[in-house]
């Protein structure tokens, strides 16, 4: 069901009760669905990070950081308030600015989630970039991928007391390298959240281009920049293929030419127009059961699309591999979850053969 009673907020468009899936990067959704079909996976993923304090962070901040609000930031909660109304969330975060020089923005807590934002990042961006960037944290919040994302977190600082156990050390290892790919497709997600926050390509483009080492805007071309994305694409051999891969595993976000690149072509996609048109999936219709078939296939979708676009020779063969991983989670989740067999016909579409 789509939604058509768009309200405005100044020039932006707001998007009452919009559910996450109407943004979300189909890869980011059909991990997202495995994760939460295995059966008793949530209190586990709370257990572990239970073990953590996540009142005691909070207090850490509120003791370090200047909350946000009227009389601290006042523009910065001006623009907190506007990208939650843009998303109607149910509760609005707070948010924590804290002294580093390095920019960068986190969304912590699983219960209650609250922003930080460091002065690295509120000094760099422009009011327009910070609409973007906390737009972009409100849809983690939204999406539901702090519960995870803290897991990642609470995994990392375990995985560092580990380095005398070598056996537990390299299954957490996987266990890590796995919650950060899907990671990296969440930031996709949420660089299209925070889009719809902001409602201006340009903008988001200046705020990659920023995080990627671009002080003065003045000395640096978008244009050119997004040259980059497609050369970094481009891969002459595997060997190039390989350095990528081995690049990017530790991270926890996407090269910044390849977020915006992504972001891009969203910007100047039919589904991107449809939602600020109003036509868009709302929470109210959202239905994990008979959902989860459709997310698993948007994501083998995106892998095959991923396959036919990718010049570079090692990608296709690791989103072949996506393709037929989410194709196998389709089939057994029809047979034994939550499709009874009833789609069992149709399951095999969302695999290497669709």
């Amino acid at each position: 069901m789509t939604g058509t009673d768009v309200e405005r907020s100044s020039t932006r468009v707001r998007f009452p009760g919009i559910s996450p899936r109407a943004y979300e990067h189909p890869a980011d959704r059909g991990a997202l669905a495995v994760l939460r079909a295995v059966p008793g996976i949530g209190p586990v993923f709370k257990a572990v990070a239970g073990a953590f304090s996540e009142r005691g962070e909070r207090l850490m901040y509120l003791a370090s950081a200047i909350r946000v609000g009227p009389k601290q930031y006042p523009l910065l909660d001006q623009v907190r308030l506007e990208c939650a109304a843009t998303l109607d969330l149910p509760e609005t975060p707070e948010v924590f600015v804290r002294r580093d020089p390095v920019p960068n923005a986190m969304t912590l807590g699983m219960d209650k989630p609250f922003i930080v934002l460091t002065t690295g990042l509120v000094d760099l961006l422009t009011v327009d970039g910070l609409r973007f960037a906390i737009g972009h944290e409100m849809g983690h919040v939204l999406s539901g991928h702090v519960l995870y994302r803290t897991l990642l977190f609470r995994l990392i600082q375990i995985q560092a007391g580990l380095g005398w156990m070598p056996a537990g050390y390299w299954a957490l290892r996987a266990i890590i390298a796995a919650l950060r790919e899907w990671y990296r497709k969440t930031e996709l997600s949420c660089d299209r959240a925070g889009l719809l926050c902001g409602q201006d390509p340009a903008a988001a483009l200046r705020v990659h281009v920023a995080l990627a080492g671009g002080m003065d805007l003045s000395q640096v071309d978008t244009t050119a920049f997004l040259v980059q994305a497609k050369e970094y694409e481009v891969a002459e051999d595997v060997r190039d293929s390989v350095l990528k891969l081995l690049n990017t595993e530790p991270l926890s976000h996407p090269m910044a030419v390849v977020r915006a690149a992504e972001l891009q072509r969203w910007a100047a996609s039919a589904e991107y127009r449809d939602i600020l048109a109003g036509s868009y999936q709302r929470r109210e219709d959202d239905d994990p059961t008979s959902t989860f078939t459709e997310d698993i296939r948007a994501a083998a979708k995106s892998y095959k699309d991923r396959v036919a676009t990718s010049a570079d020779p090692l990608a296709k063969v690791f989103n072949e591999v996506g393709e037929v991983i989410t194709g196998a989670a389709g089939k057994v989740w029809n047979r034994f979850g939550g499709g009874n067999g009833k789609d069992g016909g149709n399951s095999g579409d969302t695999g290497a053969g669709s």
